[in-house]
């Protein structure tokens, strides 16, 4: 008879590659980064929390996280407005235009993040696509500053991470009941109470987990942000990078990088876990 300990260590054994490649891979540069942000100085001299000390008592440092974060739930909720009409047409289509839909949801997942950005450089440029369709309609008398703005580094973005929110509420429309959407419109509901009440509160799982993906991917989207940003836009990723090569600051951008990662994580948590309790409440009653 085999002891029972001797079968548990058997089961661990698959288990010890990946734990050893999720240490070398992630605490142990983690913690480099923790002790690394320690230092009182760039010269390494003593230990304190003088960096992070820093970063709360300067006001350009907050208003960078905020603005980053603010980028990345602009960008969650605009891919979040464009995904949920690509997924009704998706649902209400036939067996080829599913097919066509899904490569064209995946076709920007095969192409470098790089080349993307560049496209959106060419067509918010001031002589891109944008521009020379509104000059040669006569709705523009010059052309407009699109890129290097907010607004043209959010449109870029929610392109890009459209995929990450628009296959999540695809799924769950799927897997909604549609005696449900039927029998509301039995009762006379219009379509858009049919979306807000039906629709929407069944499928806000889905809806939540794109959101999050979102948020996390924009948030922290450093070449899209600096390419498309143009170095006018000051945000955490290129900041952390300006501490790190410009400045050789390492103590503070590993600083800022930790307080970068637990703030879009806590985000993450904290919206995660409401979210849960908002759908056990809805599940109760």
């Amino acid at each position: 008879m085999v002891p029972a300990g001797t079968n548990a260590s058997r089961q661990l054994l698959p288990v010890i590659p990946l734990a050893v490649l999720f240490l070398a891979a992630f605490v142990l540069p983690l913690a480099a980064l923790v002790l690394v942000s320690l230092f009182r100085d760039p010269q390494f001299s003593g230990l304190s929390l003088v960096q992070y000390l820093r970063f709360i008592s300067d006001p350009f440092s907050l208003k960078v996280l905020s603005d980053t974060l603010w980028l990345g739930a602009e960008v969650a909720l605009a891919a979040l407005v464009l995904a949920y009409p690509l997924a009704l047409v998706y649902v209400a289509s036939g067996p080829f235009m599913r097919t066509l839909i899904t490569f064209l949801i995946m076709l920007p997942l095969l192409t470098s993040t790089v080349v993307r950005t560049f496209a959106w450089i060419v067509i918010l440029g001031r002589d891109g696509i944008i521009n020379s369709a509104m000059l040669s309609l006569g709705l523009w008398q010059a052309p407009a500053r699109l890129l290097y703005t907010w607004e043209g580094m959010v449109l870029a973005l929610t392109q890009i991470q459209l995929p990450l929110m628009a296959l999540p509420v695809i799924n769950s429309l799927l897997r909604l009941d549609g005696n449900l959407t039927r029998a509301a419109e039995g009762l006379g509901a219009s379509r858009a109470r049919i979306f807000l009440t039906v629709i929407l509160p069944l499928t806000l799982p889905g809806a939540i987990a794109g959101w999050l993906l979102v948020f996390a991917a924009a948030a922290t989207a450093f070449i899209t942000q600096t390419l498309v940003g143009g170095g006018r836009i000051i945000l955490m990723p290129s900041y952390i990078y300006q501490q790190a090569v410009g400045v050789q600051d390492w103590p503070f951008s590993a600083a800022l990088s930790l307080i970068f990662t637990l703030a879009v994580t806590g985000i993450v948590f904290a919206v995660g876990a409401l979210s849960r309790r908002y759908l056990r409440g809805v599940d109760a009653a």
